[in-house]
């Protein structure tokens, strides 16, 4: 049976270049002075044939100690048999220095014998003998090295590094261009985030071998710890120009997902592809990659191309999906959900993609009950890192389902529950609890649970967030934004003048709401941010009823991002709200239903534009329907109310209209709109005299 262990016939070494099965042979006739050989070798200089005697015994003894290894392997690691293989491995590499390479074997047959102190002892041994033994000194920093951490655990063991690189920074100090060993001491550097010295010992591993690959990768790794991912990148892009391999091409690839790039991440996938295309995970990285870049078209190619390849992995189905989610595909993303479920309907993440698309299919109590099922389904008395972070998603995501369909207090024990599996996430578990009592209406309970976080984590800039929102809806514009003014001074700064100028607009100061916005947009660099800044500026305009600035900018906005579907809704309301231009109106709410078909706003908009145009069935249907979807919000139940009053349905229309007082009533403070409570009340009065006057005042509810 052969050794599974295979690696040494990749060795650039003497023994492979002078052929693998003539060693041995020739190392055993030399050794028994049999050699055919030998008439030739006694007319060589004494030097000559003393060096290749030795040779040809480290060849001899390289053979027979990679014979021990292989019966040390096949028989589980017996002594004797790791004993003589260690033996004669040393023997080599006193006898041919340049048989370094042969640690790596020492150290992995002490790993698999259990015999680490011994070797830890037999190497300290050979130093104090002789302080420059670098083959011992390797095998103890390889010992140290392997000793460092475990993966299970995700801990590192500092203190074994930091003896790691004591022996390494010893062997290089002795052999300044031994690359392999200043490879490993930037590596270990970078364990203990030095980053000053494994940067120059990857540089001095350069200046030994300019092309070694792994010193260019770690050289980059340095810079890209450092937030310097363009210098790393352009390391990495030489390399692949110059040395190519599906190895560098990845490393490259993955600096690029760093730096969000993931175009140029999926191109150079594809060149990784087009090197070793048997590797099926490299083509998945780079259908993923396309997807993240927004090439649609392209990921969906590849994964058809990985489905025909093996129809029965489900996880093009899956990452399928995902795309045409993103795409608002809902019957697509349908189709190839039920094809992974068939495929691999016990796959949590199938499970979890089902739930969510559940959800886009506005069906939210099923979707809740996938992800209570799939909690049950992977519960567990502990959780390794791994299972314990895709259990906070689900929980996540339960919580936001729960809050959709207004169960407040389930939403709360779900990310309470988030607290109790990973404690480090309680601040922002907690922040969730806050908004769910806050978008419930609940604000005593909110302010509570805001207080409580707060005695915890002051500093915690979520929760300042979040108190500063709920500060808003209470209409304490002032305090509000003095609070979002602590979180600027970081990258967020942009989204934080958003906050504050909607934060304004509840309290609607216009001119310091349009400051905010300006230092919003001086902030925006790419095209979706400007565009999402213009966005919020023709709200402005829109909310202080200046109709034409705000549908410039709207149309603005539409003309930059075609399928902005919030801009195309908005746009369509505000023309369908002040009954003019319908059939324009209807048009563009149809395209945002498009692309956002179980959005409640959208179809609020048109039920609404619907009711304008007389098209009662239409409008009762849509506005019906962003009523499940969404059952706290007053205009929808205010819309409905119309449509049923003119359909002559006044029961129902009374109905409609005190829900929307109730839901007006349960608003912050900053939503309080005198005049629309005022005019929902009086539609709710005139419902009242028609009822009575058609059934009679006793009958009269």
């Amino acid at each position: 049976m052969p050794h599974p262990k295979t690696h040494f016939l990749s060795r650039t070494s003497l023994f492979l270049l002078s052929g693998l099965v003539a060693v041995p042979l020739v190392a055993m006739a030399a050794s028994q002075n049999a050699s055919p050989t030998v008439d030739n070798a006694q007319k060589l200089p004494p030097s000559t044939k003393q060096a290749s005697s030795l040779k040809a015994s480290a060849y001899y003894h390289f053979a027979i100690g990679h014979l021990y290894e292989d019966l040390a392997a096949n028989s589980g690691g017996r002594s004797e048999y790791v004993d003589k293989a260690i033996e004669n491995f040393r023997q080599a590499m006193k006898e041919d220095p340049s048989a370094g390479f042969l640690v790596d074997d020492i150290a992995e047959l002490y790993r698999i014998s259990g015999r680490l102190r011994d070797a830890v002892e037999e190497a300290q041994t050979a130093i104090k003998n002789n302080p420059d033994d670098l083959n011992a000194r390797k095998v103890l920093a390889h010992i140290y090295t392997q000793q460092i951490g475990d993966s299970q655990s995700n801990r590192v063991d500092e203190n074994m590094a930091r003896k790691a690189i004591e022996q390494y920074k010893y062997i290089t100090q002795k052999d300044p261009k031994d690359v392999e060993s200043l490879v490993m001491l930037g590596r270990l550097d970078r364990v203990v985030d030095d980053s000053v010295s494994a940067e120059a010992a990857f540089k001095q591993a350069l200046a030994a071998e300019p092309d070694d690959e792994d010193a260019v990768v770690g050289l980059a790794s340095v810079y890209s710890d450092r937030g310097d991912p363009k210098t790393a990148s352009g390391l990495l892009e030489k390399l692949a120009q110059k040395n190519p391999s599906p190895r560098s091409l990845v490393i490259l690839a993955n600096d690029y997902e760093s730096m969000h790039e993931y175009a140029l991440a999926a191109d150079a996938y594809k060149k990784a592809v087009d090197m070793d295309p048997n590797r099926v995970e490299l083509k998945q990285a780079m259908a993923q990659d396309l997807a993240l870049a927004g090439r649609y078209d392209d990921a969906l190619k590849t994964y058809a191309e990985l489905m025909q390849a093996n129809p029965q992995d489900s996880t093009p189905y899956l990452r399928s999906a995902q795309i045409y989610r993103e795409q608002k595909k809902v019957a697509d993303a349908r189709k190839m959900i039920n094809k992974a479920k068939e495929l691999d309907g016990d796959n949590p993440e199938v499970l979890f993609a089902d739930a969510n698309l559940l959800s886009d299919e506005g069906k939210t109590t099923d979707a809740i009950a996938e992800l209570k099922a799939l909690l049950d389904k992977t519960a567990s008395n502990s959780y390794d890192p791994q299972h314990k972070a895709a259990r906070v998603e689900i929980l996540d995501q339960l919580g936001g389902l729960y809050r959709k369909a207004d169960q407040t207090e389930q939403a709360v024990a779900a990310y309470r529950q988030i607290e109790t599996l990973d404690p480090d996430l309680a601040p922002r578990a907690e922040a969730e609890v806050v908004e769910t009592y806050r978008l419930a209406h609940q604000y005593p309970k909110a302010q509570e649970a805001s207080e409580a976080a707060d005695k915890k984590w002051p500093k915690d800039q979520t929760l300042i967030q979040v108190r500063a929102q709920l500060l808003a809806d209470e209409g304490k514009v002032d305090p509000a934004v003095a609070e979002f003014k602590k979180l600027l001074g970081g990258k967020n700064d942009r989204d934080i003048w958003l906050y504050i100028a909607d934060t304004y607009q509840k309290g609607k100061n216009w001119s310091e709401m349009e400051k905010a916005i300006d230092q919003a947009d001086k902030l925006s660099t790419s095209k979706e941010d400007k565009v999402n800044v213009l966005f919020v500026r023709g709200e402005m305009y829109e909310r202080q009823k200046k109709y034409e600035q705000a549908e410039r900018i709207f149309r603005q906005v539409i003309e930059q991002d075609p399928n902005n579907a919030s801009a195309l809704n908005y746009l369509g309301y505000m023309l369908a709200d002040r009954n003019v231009r319908l059939d324009e109106a209807q048009q563009l709410i149809r395209k945002a239903v498009d692309l956002d078909p179980n959005n409640y706003a959208f179809l609020d908009s048109l039920g609404w534009v619907y009711y304008r145009m007389n098209k009662l069935d239409d409008a009762e249907q849509q506005l019906s329907r962003s009523i499940q979807l969404m059952s706290k919000d007053p205009t929808i139940h205010d819309h409905l109310g119309d449509v049923y009053f003119k359909q002559g349905k006044t029961r129902q229309a009374i109905a409609q209209w005190q829900s929307s007082l109730e839901e007006l009533n349960n608003g912050g403070a900053a939503d309080a709109e005198p005049d629309e409570l005022a005019k929902v009340q009086k539609k709710l009065d005139n419902a009242r005299v028609r009822l009575a006057k058609e059934q009679g005042p006793a009958r009269v509810n």
